[in-house]
């Protein structure tokens, strides 16, 4: 009799989750930015949020859950009800985080299902103007004088922005201060305090702030010169070698069930494809390239042991 009860209890529970999956959503999706508003991801998540509520008809919201770099709204994700209802903006830092020496309290693969990549972010160095240095070589001559002397900013430990800025030093052979913050905005306070002279930013967030004259923008982290930023050089063309890129993509806890990470992954595709969307993700210094949910997990691995070198070489720590 026991045996039975728990056969007709799985059953109940499986057709509990067919039809969750045939009809989602049926309520309020929520997107999580484990970062500050005000940066770059918040952009892209309400460019996203607001697709997929059109498609779906359901309201889809932004919360944000910052802290200790993006492991605290990642931790969120991972701790979820796996129902596809909680879906989270993973960047590059899901591949760097399990380099960087500290014990993550999740797996970055077995509690994940990847949904879908969306596209890359372009990353630049930038400083204040009244740091005095005109490009790259300059600001390199300047903290080889003053070893260090110069602090550089990034969006959190453990993120793209600052494993760009550990390879740039690794590979030049200077010293500069790292100083973390939870987000771009409040980095971007500190920068026009001037209390942080130097940063290796996502250029989409950064951008306002060169176009106004208050920050500038000496290269970009990609190998060659950006189809967006045609006009900023690329790191390379000074540091032969140098180059770093980051992505964002869409990942649902792990045990969501396969035909609702599916719907939301033809669902993320067909709006990072869709031309509307495409041209306002290019003004945001955005550039679409989405893949799939098996396109992506394979590259997620990729890049966790690629980044995962370059983090090690660089000598990227938690702080």
């Amino acid at each position: 009799m026991g045996i039975l009860l728990r056969l007709m209890a799985l059953g109940v529970l499986l057709a509990a989750s067919a039809v969750s999956a045939q009809n989602f959503p049926s309520r309020p999706v929520t997107i999580i930015v484990p970062q500050v508003a005000g940066g770059a991801n918040d952009v892209l998540a309400r460019m996203v949020a607001g697709k997929l509520q059109e498609y779906w008809g359901t309201p889809v919201l932004v919360d944000f859950k910052p802290g200790a770099g993006v492991i605290v709204g990642t931790q969120y994700v991972a701790r979820s009800a796996p129902d596809g209802y909680v879906i989270g903006i993973m960047t590059s830092a899901h591949a760097i985080n399990p380099a960087l020496g500290g014990k993550l309290p999740y797996d970055s693969l077995k509690d994940f299902a990847p949904v879908a990549r969306l596209g890359f972010n372009v990353l630049g160095l930038v400083v204040i103007p009244s740091l005095g240095v005109d490009d790259v070589k300059g600001l390199i001559e300047l903290a080889r004088q003053k070893p260090d002397f110069l602090s550089h900013g990034s969006n959190g430990v453990g993120l793209a922005a600052h494993l760009a800025a550990e390879l740039f030093k690794s590979m030049t052979g200077i010293r500069m201060v790292h100083v973390p913050y939870k987000g771009g905005a409040p980095l971007y306070q500190d920068m026009l305090g001037g209390r942080v002279p130097v940063a290796f930013a996502i250029l989409a967030s950064a951008m306002p702030l060169v176009k106004a004259g208050k920050l500038k923008v000496l290269g970009v982290t990609n190998a060659q010169r950006s189809v967006i930023y045609p006009e900023v050089p690329p790191i390379s063309q000074t540091v032969p070698g140098y180059e770093l890129t980051t992505w964002s993509g869409l990942m649902v806890p792990a045990g969501t069930p396969r035909d609702v990470v599916q719907k939301i992954s033809a669902d993320a595709v067909r709006l990072a494809n869709a031309p509307e969307l495409r041209a306002r993700f290019q003004e945001y210094g955005y550039e679409p390239s989405p893949l799939g949910t098996a396109e992506f997990e394979a590259f997620i691995r990729a890049e966790m042991e690629s980044k995962g070198k370059l983090a090690r070489d660089a000598g990227a720590k938690f702080e």
